[in-house]
């Protein structure tokens, strides 16, 4: 005889049942969220290291990073030193989601590595910015004067201007403005080579001609 049971019975257990899927899905994420952490903050390391060209794994990325790099702030807002130069975080919003990144200097101003990443970009198009093809891009600019801007068909000269990344307007915005706001927080600790102002009021005579 097959044997039912009154809705009041399957209530409670279907209840028990989501509370106990619960506490079992609350104690994993408790439990993983130390492990977690630690990826994350290797990940943050390795993206810090390589853009001063040092590929770090997720074993060895803290002790490189400890002889490497020096954590400093800015009135609240953290940036990085190393032999040689200042690397700057970089935090934005794309097209999909989160955008963020580093870029390093030199003494002199000038940018020697860059690293990109994103949340949700779309893969092929606003996705490139993750590749280290569009990071090579931005080495040997600058953001004395001024911030860096992703233009389509941006002059190679320019030390402002790097190219967009083709099919992908609204991510290559969200990295302008990205940039652009890394500007107005880390301007005072960006290095500056004595001929930057030089270059742009040369730049600034071209313009208005």
């Amino acid at each position: 005889m097959k044997k039912t049971f009154s809705n009041r019975y399957i209530f409670i257990y279907s209840a028990v049942l989501v509370v106990v899927a619960a506490l079992i899905l609350t104690v994993v994420a408790v439990s993983l969220k130390p492990a977690q952490e630690k990826n994350q903050q290797a990940e943050t390391k390795q993206m810090i290291l390589k853009t001063i060209g040092i590929d770090a794994t997720r074993d060895n990325a803290a002790e490189l990073y400890a002889q490497n790099i020096q954590e400093a702030d800015l009135k609240g807002e953290p940036y990085f030193t190393f032999k040689g130069g200042v690397i700057i975080p970089l935090r934005g919003t794309g097209l999909w989601g989160p955008i963020w990144g580093y870029l390093a200097f030199d003494d002199g101003g000038t940018v020697v590595g860059a690293v990109f990443d994103h949340k949700g970009e779309t893969p092929g198009l606003g996705g490139e910015i993750s590749t280290d093809k569009f990071a090579q891009r931005f080495v040997g600019k600058e953001m004395c004067e001024e911030p860096i801007r992703l233009k389509k068909n941006a002059d190679k000269d320019n030390p402002y201007e790097v190219d967009a990344i083709s099919g992908g307007t609204m991510t290559s915005n969200g990295v302008t403005a990205m940039l652009a706001t890394a500007y107005e927080k880390y301007s005072d600790v960006i290095p500056c080579h004595e001929d930057c102002e030089a270059i742009s009021a040369l730049m600034m005579e071209e313009e208005e001609q």
